[in-house]
Parts: C-alpha cells; structure tokens; sequence
C-alpha cells in the first residue's frame, strides 16, 4: 500500500548528547575522521545500513539506545569534546583571517553542482566534485565563501547495467527533510522563498535550503513549492535532465533566482554582503543579469550597472570543446526575458552578452560562456594548459590581439586532501611522526617512512580495494540477474598482490574509457602476465542521453565478462564518493588516456598521487604542468606538436593505435617490472601471485612513491587552490569592487562614460605612420632605436590611449614570436587629433627581429589592457 503523504520524524536527542544533532548536520564530518569514528561507534551495523548518513543513522536509533548512550560517560565526554572542537573549527581565526582587510568580508560562489558527500547526490562529476572540494577548503581556511545551487529532487541518476552490459539509469527521489538540509524561513516560522515571473503569465517560486558545509553555507533553491504549477514544480527534478526551455530554467533560477536567495539569507541571518561573484561554468552566468536589474532598479545606466558588476565577478570555465558550452536559441532568451525577468535591462543588452558575433560564430545562438566572460573582468581556465586552449578557444571575442593576450588566466584545480585521504594514510603519519595528517605541511616527511612500511601500507590499502570490489561486484551481478550460485567466482576477483590501475571518471567519448581494449588480446595477456600481470579497476557513468557513451561502457563490460580475465579487470556501476574514497588509495597508478587538450585539468589522478598512487596518462590537464619524470609516467601522444591544438597528421584510428601500442609497452615494460621489483615473483600461472613478494622490496618504485607524496602533495591540494584563488582573483576582483561603489558609485559613473566615449570614438583611431631613427645598417646587439608613431586619436586624448611598440625575433612569415613591450609617450600634439608618440627600443638578441605599434584604451579601471577587446594595429 503507498502511503499519500510522507514526512520525516527527527530525533529529540537527551541533553547530555545533544550536541550529536550538530555533528550530524554539519557536513564537516564528511573529511573529519574522529567524527566519523564517533558516528560508527554508536551502532556500527546501523552506521553500514544508514550508508554512513549520521542524520540517517540518528533517525534510527531507539529511544532505549540513546539513553543508554546519554548514560555511558566515555561517549558523553567524546561527544562533548567533538562538539567543542567543532565550535572552535567554526569560529577562530584562520589563514583567511590574517590577510588583512583588503580581503573581502564575503564571497559568493555558483555552481550548478556540489559533490560533498554521497549523502547528499548533488553531482554528477568533476565539476561537481570540483565544487565540493572548494567549498571544504574554504571552510577550512576560513575563507568567507556562501554557495549557491539547486536542490535536485533526484539528483543525478543511479547507474546499474542489464545483463547483456547495457547502462540502466533510475531517479530515486530524495526527501529534503531526511537530508543535512535546513529549510531557511522567515521570522514568522513560514519558509522563505523567492520568486521569478515566467512568460505567459507563471511563475516559479523556490525554497531556499540551506546545507552548513563547515564554516561555508550552501544555499540550494527547491523548485517543487506548493503554488508553482506542474511544469515549475519540475524544474529543479534531476541534475542536467532535459533540455532546451527546462535546462535555461534552471540557469535562470540557479543565477538570477541565486542572487535573489543571496539577499534572503543576508537580511534573514545578517551576514554580510558578497563582495565579490564566482561564477563556476556558465551555467551560473545570470547572476550578473540580476546584479545588474538591482543596480539599473537603483537609477543606474546600463553602462554604469554592467561596469559595477564586471568589476567584481570571476568567471570559471571549465570546459576545452564548444561543444561542451550551453546554448540556447536568441529567441528562446527573449521569449523569457520579455515576461518581465528584468524589467528594468534592456533585452536587447541581454541578448548581445551572449552573442556568438565573431568569426566562426553563430548569429541564432546565445552562449552562455560567451556571456560568462562579458559579464566577468576577471576569468580563469583550471590549468596552465587549459588556460592556453581557452584563450584560443575564445579568442574571436578579442579581435586584433595575439591569443597570448586574451584575458583569461588559470588556476590550476587541487583536491580536498582530507576528504580523499585515507584513513590508514592519517594513521601511518600519526604512528611515525606524532602528526594527525601529512597534508598541507608535513609532506616533505614523506621520504623519512621506511621501505617496508610504505610497502605495508599500500598492500593494505590495495586489499581493502579488492574486499570492496567483491562486494560491489557481487552485488552488481545480482542485480543482472544472476543467482548465488553463479557467483562463487566473485570471491576471488582481484588479488591484493597484484599491479593494481584504476579508470574511473564520466564517459564521455574524448575520455576514451575503451582505449585500453584497441587490442584485446594483447591487454589480455598484459592481465595473465605469468611474472607481473596486472589488474584494472573501471568505474563510470554515461550521460543518459550519450548513447556512444554507453555502447562504451557495454563494449569494456563485455570484456570484462570473459571468465578467463574476469577475476582480473571489473566494472563497478554506479561510480560516487562512497566508491571513490576505497578506489583511489586502493589503486598503485591511475590510468588517464583523454584526448590532448581536451581534458580541462581532471582531478581523479590528484585523489590518487595524495595517498601514494603513481600516475599514468597523456600529458593533458593537471599532468601536463606537473608530470616530472619522477611521479609516475607519460603516455606518448600522436600529436607531434607540444601546442594546444592537434595538428591532424593521423586519422582518429591511426591516433588511438599509436596510443594504445604505447600504454601497453609503459605498462608491460615500465610500469609493471618496476612494481615486482628487480627479481619479480615466481609464476603463478593465469591466477597470478597468491602470497606477498617474500623478495627484495621494489625500492624504485617506492621512491616514486614518496617523490609523489612529497612532491606532487602539496601542489595538488585544494588549499593551495583556494589561495591561489584568494590572491589572485577575490581580492583584486575586492579591490575593483569597492572602487567602483565607493562615494556613491563616482569611479563607475566616470568609467562608464568613459567606457562610452571611446567605444564611439575608436573608429577614427588609427595608426598613420610609423619611423625609426638610431640603426645602422648592420644593427647589432646592445643597439637601440627610436621609435616614432603618428596616431591620429579623433576625438580621444593621448590619457585614453596606450600607444605600444611590440618587438622580439620574428619568424618567416614575419610574425613576432615571444614579444616584449615598450610604451611610447605623447611628445608632440600635431592638431586636429594627430599626435606624435616616441619610444626607445633594445636590441637585446641576434637574429632576425622586427617591431610594429599599436594603441589601446587604457584605464586605472580597467582589469587588463585587452579587456575592451579594442585595438588599432599599424
């Protein structure tokens, strides 16, 4: 019988353990073990049935038991002392607290998706993952971040497969109240809730829940309020589902609505105001829409509103295809905006933020990256490299400037160390050093760890994998169909002695999850090895909608279904945090062969290099920049050219060959003899070793191990990431912000007009000539020159320009490889708007060399030169 309503009773815990409910309901439990092990203490069996929930767990327990807990004095103390220590956690002073006041009192941070805890699936990959270890590591450093998001009623979808390997999705809806949510509401006890009008006359109305991720608040808008009609209601159903108008919903609710919830939360709870805007993907990019009508509301201009806006917000990007940017049709934008949105912004202004007007553009289309970065002055790609593909990639929006100029920079991606440590990890530093952890500070102590204890510890992370495999394996079957009895094999499906590689990330078809099967018989026998065979963990999730995506997975499950390697390689469905935090440190390398440079910067391989995995994969994303011939090793790349964009010399299958034939000699030549050691383990034929390698440990693996840990450490954490972000973006992003707004917005007012005057005064900019005295006809080295250019500026004065003479070597076609600048002064005004500009260059290199000149608006408000994408080039 189905029940027609359903609610959640919550336990009204004794006094003398109240503070569980605290621990239980703030999420930093998630990374701090000593909470965890107070939650598992209470009823271990109840802690594995809840999923490892404490608010699950706490919804379980009898009346009786918590009494009895109440009464226990050890527990009560433990409980105690866990409470106070969260209290501290919450409140002292931390790195983010000694910056200074230059450093913004609050930062906003919007994001489509949130990986903090299986307990609360509101991710569905890196991104997700990505955002979840920003928050954790801005609570942990005290940063003043408040997140924004959406509360999807079933999240992103479980993962199973049929029997013949087919992925199967289904979407369990999640009950708020049995979350570690809170519902934010009114002083009157009513839920608070924000509303956007809709065309036709509807409207959507959102709750705000609120999740404390440690220090940080996480405000997630729910769509499904009693009064939004069917459609509204659904809005917020599944994380990406659906498309076209249901998809732009959820931006305009996650953006414009975000902001809204923004300042519901501030006057309900009295936190300050965000200073600065992140926006993580486009996906948030409304937001600035919305700033914007709260300025224009306040009598401002467009001009004046946008420069407010822009002078405060960061922009994200995150992905290296186009194809992987939202876009909407231009006339999909206006049927929303015009229902009244933003009333007070001219649609039109709307419409051309997200205007594909460059080359290679597509006029119909409004993308939201595109409208990301017009909206933001300061934007980022998440690696060196990615950062050189996006500037490529968006380089039509800045015509007339050298790719390398193009304002976008990078902060390289890191991983919440103590969510991805594993515990034995913490353990083992506790027992040498007497420290609690080795990250963030201690790295280096890594090489002091003993040989054999280091062998000890990844043997027993390595079988604590193959227990957990089993039982997902297991449990995977059964749910294909297969009874028991068919399954006794289970029991000995990896062995905890043997090389061990883990795959595991979205499947998308750049990702190449099916690489390693381009010759399967030669990965066969590479899995049989009699002297050192090798065993490959596979997890991951297709987008239900990527059906080359799934004929993947199917294809790598079939594989793995072979009875004769089965006990070799798995595939476990259903790919979350839960799985990942035994996968990772259970894995010795960790395998990533997407295609270059297609990879962002992916942080799979970081989670596994933090708890000693040595890491195999195609210089792209992170590995790119940190890969040092020490901490694991490169797969070789078809492409020839160390550049960001594949020269086509190979067809798409000639690449994945040459590839493939060089994963499997890394792995049968490199990898594998260098793991078992100089004298490798007796054959054990198609089984394997079934003891541990009684010989001389493999020491230069163990080095790399250690090189790895120390080195690698602490460049992959997040909070070196957060730092990064805090220095080089929050607070300048601050700086600019606070300008613009003080004395009643004067800076921004001046900017604006300025801003105004140049864009219709730059057509008659131009470059008329340009001389050079002081060369002789054989210059050499250590010579100078004079460089003369006459500019004609129209109605601009010489304060508004920049004039420039780039120079350095040039290459055969005359271009300026590696170009240095020298700024030339105004030295004579020649009237009507012509002036004459004078600089002196170095000749610093022999060879061929070359020089040109060019002008450029500039501004103390300006972010960069380039940021008004203007240019008048000689």
């Amino acid at each position: 019988m189905k029940a027609i309503r359903r609610f959640t009773v919550r336990t009204v815990l004794p006094s003398s353990i109240a503070p569980l409910g605290r621990l239980a309901s703030n999420l930093r439990w998630s990374w701090h073990q000593p909470t965890l092990k107070l939650f598992e203490s209470i009823d271990p069996a109840a802690w594995r049935s809840s999923g490892e929930d404490p608010v699950k767990l706490l919804g379980t327990v009898s009346r009786d038991k918590l009494e009895r807990i109440a009464q226990d004095e050890h527990l009560v103390s433990v409980i105690a002392d866990l409470g106070a220590d969260l209290d501290r956690y919450l409140n002292e002073p931390r790195w983010y607290q000694g910056l200074g006041d230059d450093a913004p009192a609050s930062i906003a941070y919007f994001s489509p998706e949130y990986g903090i805890s299986a307990v609360l699936p509101q991710y569905s990959g890196g991104l997700g993952i990505l955002a979840g270890d920003h928050l954790k590591a801005a609570s942990d450093l005290g940063v003043p971040l408040v997140a924004v998001g959406l509360l999807y009623k079933a999240g992103y979808f479980k993962q199973a497969l049929s029997r013949d390997g087919w992925q199967l999705e289904t979407y369990p809806v999640l009950d708020p109240n049995a979350l570690p949510l809170t519902l934010l509401r009114e002083e009157d006890g009513t839920p608070a809730k924000i509303t956007l009008p809709l065309p036709d006359n509807r409207q959507l109305s959102a709750h705000i829940w609120r999740a404390d991720v440690g220090r940080v608040p996480l405000l997630l808008l729910d769509s499904d309020v009693i009064g939004n009609d069917d459609a509204a209601r659904g809005i917020t159903d599944r994380l990406y589902g659906g498309g076209g108008d249901h998809r732009l919903q959820q931006e305009l609710l996650l953006g414009m609505g975000g902001v809204k919830a923004l300042r519901v939360h501030q006057r309900l709870t009295g936190a300050p105001p965000a200073e600065v805007f992140h926006s993580n993907e486009g996906h948030a990019g409304f937001l600035g829409i919305e700033r914007i009508r709260e300025l224009m509301d306040q009598g401002m201009t467009w001009e004046e509103a946008l420069t407010v806006s822009r002078a405060s917000t960061v922009f994200t990007t995150h992905t290296p295809v186009p194809a992987g940017i939202d876009r909407f049709e231009q006339t999909q934008i206006r049927h929303f905006f015009t229902a009244g949105l933003a009333q007070s912004v001219p649609t039109d202004k709307i419409l051309a933020l997200g205007a594909e007007n460059y080359e290679g553009g597509d006029p119909a289309k409004f993308n939201m990256a595109v409208m990301g970065l017009r909206l933001a002055q300061r934007a980022n790609g998440v690696a060196k490299l990615h950062g050189e593909v996006s500037r490529e990639m968006f380089s039509g929006l800045w015509p007339g400037f050298d790719v390398s100029e193009v304002p976008i920079t990078s902060v390289t991606n890191g991983v919440h160390v103590p969510t991805w440590i594993d515990p034995e990890v913490t353990a083992l530093a506790s027992e040498k050093f007497g420290v609690a952890t080795v990250h963030d500070r201690d790295w280096g102590r890594a090489y002091e760890l003993d040989d054999k204890d280091l062998w000890d510890l990844r043997r027993k992370l390595r079988s604590n994998l193959v227990h957990d495999v089993r039982r997902r394996v297991k449990r995977a079957w059964r749910r294909r169909g297969a009874s028991d009895a068919e399954l006794a094999w289970t029991q000995n499906v990896l062995d905890p002695d043997v090389l061990t590689i883990g795959f595991a990330r979205r499947v998308p078809t750049y990702k190449r999850l099916t690489l390693m099967l381009r010759d399967p018989d030669r990965l066969k026998a590479l899995l049989l090895h009699p002297t050192h065979p090798i065993q490959v963990v596979v997890a991951g999730k297709s987008h239900p909608a990527d059906e080359q995506g799934k004929k993947m997975i199917q294809d790598l499950v079939r594989f793995t279904d072979d009875p004769e390697v089965r006990h070799r390689i798995v595939f476990l469905p259903n790919y979350d945090i839960a799985m990942a935090q035994t996968l990772f440190p259970g894995c010795d390398v960790w395998l990533n062969n997407p295609l270059r440079p297609l990879e962002a910067s992916g942080t799979s391989g970081m989670k596994s290099a933090i708890n000693g995995g040595l890491n195999l994969s195609i210089l792209d994303g992170w590995w790119d920049e940190m890969f040092d011939g020490n901490n694991g090793w490169a797969i070789p790349s078809a492409n020839p050219s160390k550049g960001t964009r594949t020269r086509e010399v190979y067809t798409a299958d000639q690449r994945d060959d040459i590839e493939a034939a060089a994963l499997y000699d890394l792995l049968e030549n490199s990898v594998g003899p260098m793991f078992y050691g100089t004298e490798p383990p007796a054959a054990a034929g198609a089984a394997g070793p079934s003891d541990p390698p009684t010989d001389s440990l493999p020491h230069e693996w163990l080095e790399m191990v250690k090189h790895t840990l120390a080195d690698l450490g602490p460049n992959v954490s997040a909070s070196r990431m957060l730092k990064d972000y805090v220095n080089r973006l929050y607070r300048p992003a601050s700086s600019s912000g606070r300008f613009m707004t003080a004395d009643g917005y004067t800076a921004a007012k001046e900017l604006a007009l300025w801003i105004t005057r140049v864009r219709d005064g730059w057509s008659t900019v131009q470059v008329e000539n340009v001389d050079s005295v002081g060369v002789s006809e054989n210059p050499q080295i250590g010579d100078t020159l004079t460089v003369q250019a006459y500019v004609s500026l129209g109605s601009l004065r010489p304060e508004d320009v920049s004039v420039e003479a780039a120079y350095g070597m040039v290459t055969e076609n005359d271009r300026i490889s590696e170009h240095r600048i020298q700024e030339l002064a105004p030295t004579e005004d020649l009237g009507s708007g012509r002036h004459l500009f004078t600089g002196t260059i170095r000749i610093e290199q022999a060879g061929p060399f070359g020089y040109t000149v060019r002008v450029l608006p500039t501004h103390s408000g300006l972010a960069s030169k380039a940021e008004l994408g203007l240019v008048a080039n000689a």
